[in-house]
C-alpha cells in the first residue's frame, strides 16, 4: 500500500472517529470521553483493516487534539476558530460540527479537565495526522496552516519536526 493511500485512510478514519464521538455519552466526564474514544477507535478497527500500530496512532492523535482544544478552552480561549487559527469556512462541515460538539463537552467538565491537563501538554510531531489549523515550529516559530486533516511535514524553514498549535489572538 502506498504511503499516500495509507495517509488518506488514516485521515478519513480520524474524521470518522470525531463524528462517532460527536454523539457522546450522557455523562460528560473525562472517563466517558476516553471510553467514547476507545469505542470509536475500536469501531474503526472493525470497519476497515488497520494495524494495531495504526490504531494506536489514530487514537493518540485524536486524543492529543482533544486535549489541546480542551486546554485552550479551559484557559479562557475564545473558541474553536481561534484555537485552530483559521477561518471556520475553510473546514468541512463535518469536522466543524465534531469539533464544536467536543468543545461544548469540555466546557461542562472544566474542573476535571484542569487536573488532567496539568499532567500533559501534547506536542505535534512531523509524520502525525493533525486537525486543521495554524501550527508554529517550536524551533524557529515559522507558521504552517493545515487546511484539512493532514499529515504534518517537517518545518519548511528549519526542517525541525516539532510543532505547537498557534491560535489566532
Amino acid at each position: 500500500m502506498s504511503e499516500q493511500h495509507r495517509e488518506h485512510r488514516l485521515r478519513d478514519a480520524y474524521e470518522r472517529v470525531l463524528e462517532r464521538m460527536q454523539d457522546g455519552a450522557d455523562d460528560l466526564s473525562w472517563d466517558n470521553l476516553q471510553k467514547d474514544l476507545d469505542e470509536a477507535v475500536e469501531f474503526e478497527a472493525e470497519f476497515e483493516e488497520f494495524t494495531r500500530d495504526e490504531m494506536a496512532l489514530l487514537r493518540a492523535w485524536v486524543e492529543r487534539d482533544l486535549k489541546d482544544l480542551r486546554s485552550y478552552l479551559a484557559a479562557g480561549g475564545s473558541g474553536v476558530a481561534s484555537w485552530l487559527g483559521i477561518d471556520l469556512d475553510v473546514l468541512s462541515r463535518k469536522i466543524t460540527d465534531a469539533l464544536f460538539s467536543v468543545a461544548d463537552r469540555s466546557i461542562i467538565e472544566r474542573e476535571q479537565l484542569n487536573d488532567d491537563l496539568e499532567a500533559s501538554r501534547a506536542d505535534y510531531v512531523a509524520g502525525e495526522i493533525a486537525a486543521p489549523g495554524r501550527m508554529a515550529c517550536v524551533h524557529c516559530g515559522a507558521k504552517v496552516v493545515l487546511e484539512s486533516v493532514t499529515r504534518l511535514e517537517p518545518c519548511r524553514e528549519c526542517e525541525h519536526r516539532y510543532f505547537e498549535r498557534s491560535p489566532s489572538t
